[in-house]
């Protein structure tokens, strides 16, 4: 792990031009050409719940397999082979895989503040990736991240699957088609109670014999080992509730409920972002807000996303919505306001509800009442939307582009909360116009020594 990571160990590339930005253009590469009946081979990189589940959808499709998994945690990598039937080789050292050339493609869905680093070194190294929201655990990173496909022409699809999903798709059709009128407001939410214990308080100790710790923390800052940081706790990864590696509900949740504004809503992101909240509730060692309220200013209208974890109970705007499982609890959700009606997302599809009265008291009927709970994950059509790209060579429909613009977003969230500032962004540039020296400081992360991120 001493050794400096660079360029050298990997295939070099001939200069290629850059593809131009439209969603079908064609991207060439350099990697292994893969034939009209060739199996797709994929590495997968971290195999923790996420990485395991979304190996399960490259599992099923036909003309992948999975001939490589990799983890610093044995018990994750023992699982990962268990579902590989034994048939792929197992690694600790991402670098192994990313060294095979035989290898067209990899899953990362390693902790946020790994996902640069692999996807720059697996684009350098001729490999497509399916990378794991959010992009990188900074807006600096995820920008460098843009670059690199783009350089080395890779397909590179980020890990927010609702683009994939039906119901998702119907649902932003319906909003852009007006079918609610103007929308000048959206609202989003993560509710839970994890009251008073939240995450846990473990004292440090030494790391499990299995784990290779160093590796696993790789380009972030040395710290003990501590089974908060590392584990996992109401089926949740926790090490998202600690800056060094992610950041809270904001970039984990929040990404998902910011893609589908900004997609429902033809947008590439906020102009302007403040942001209200503590940590008020939970006793926990976690340094990320328990309470938040965040306030996203787009050309045209608002966007709020909050996140709650002292309290589940959901009404919406007020009144409850009755109707076939819409009576029950929310822990999520999205709602676009239009002049005509409001459409609401969340774990059981949506729901288009008409907005009745204007001003004059005159009833109207401009939109009709209507359910889709046919719901949908998208997980699958996402895996095999990249596959298909893979072979044609075309963007993927959450290319990193998109997924670059969601996630920084969502860190423009946790700016704003961190240093209690009110920030100005520009979106096209992506560049920060107001916000103050800590802020621009936040834009990116130091990464550890011998660490280094390389484009």
């Amino acid at each position: 792990m001493s050794e400096e990571i660079n360029r050298r160990d990997f295939m070099k590339q001939a200069a290629l031009s850059t593809a131009s930005a439209g969603l079908a253009v064609s991207v060439v590469g350099a990697a292994r050409a893969v034939g009209a009946n060739d199996k797709i081979r994929v590495g997968v990189i971290g195999t923790g719940g996420e990485g395991r589940s979304v190996m399960a959808e490259f599992l099923k499709q036909p003309d992948a397999e999975v001939v490589a998994v990799c983890d610093v945690y044995r018990p994750n990598l023992e699982k990962a082979l268990g579902d590989t039937g034994g048939k792929a080789r197992d690694y600790k050292d991402f670098r192994e895989v990313l060294d095979r050339k035989d290898i067209d493609a990899v899953l990362i869905a390693t902790p946020d503040h790994w996902h640069a680093l692999i996807m720059v070194l697996a684009c350098q190294s001729g490999k497509d990736v399916y990378v794991e929201k959010p992009v990188a655990n900074s807006i600096e990173c995820g920008k460098r991240m843009v670059e690199v496909a783009r350089k080395y022409n890779r397909v590179v699809q980020v890990g927010t699957q609702w683009r994939s999903s039906v119901h998702f798709q119907k649902g932003v059709l319906l909003v852009q088609q007006g079918l609610i009128g103007k929308v000048s407001f959206v609202r989003t939410w993560n509710y839970l109670n994890l009251c008073p214990e939240g995450f846990g308080s473990p004292e440090n100790s030494e790391p499990p014999a299995d784990l290779d710790w160093d590796l696993w923390l790789g380009p972030a800052p040395k710290v003990p080992f501590n089974w908060t940081r590392f584990g996992v706790k109401y089926l949740w990864s926790t090490f998202r509730y600690f800056w060094d590696y992610a950041g809270g509900f904001m970039t984990d949740w929040g990404v998902h409920l910011v893609n589908v504004i900004q997609w429902a809503m033809k947008v590439d992101g906020p102009n302007a972002v403040a942001v209200s909240g503590g940590k008020w509730c939970l006793q926990d060692i976690t340094e990320t807000p328990d309470t938040l309220q965040a306030t996203f200013e787009y050309p045209g209208f608002v966007a709020t996303y909050e996140n709650r974890l002292g309290n589940q109970d959901t009404i919406y705007g007020g009144k409850e919505y009755v109707g076939r499982d819409w009576d029950i609890l929310r822990d999520w959700g999205i709602e676009f306001h239009g002049t005509d009606g409001t459409l609401v997302f969340n774990e059981s599809g949506f729901e288009v509800h008409p907005e009745k009265w204007h001003t004059d008291r005159t009833h109207v009927d401009r939109c009709p009442a209507m359910e889709m709970n046919e719901v949908d994950e998208g997980l699958n059509a996402h895996v095999r939307n990249f596959l298909d790209c893979v072979r044609s060579r075309q963007r993927p429909v959450m290319d990193i582009e998109i997924g670059q613009r969601a996630s920084a977003a969502s860190h423009l969230g946790n700016i704003a909360y961190r240093t209690k500032s009110h920030l100005v962004w520009d979106v096209t540039n992506q560049k920060l116009l107001q916000g103050g020296a800590e802020a621009h400081k936040l834009l990116s992360v130091e990464y550890r020594p011998p660490w280094k991120l390389l484009v």
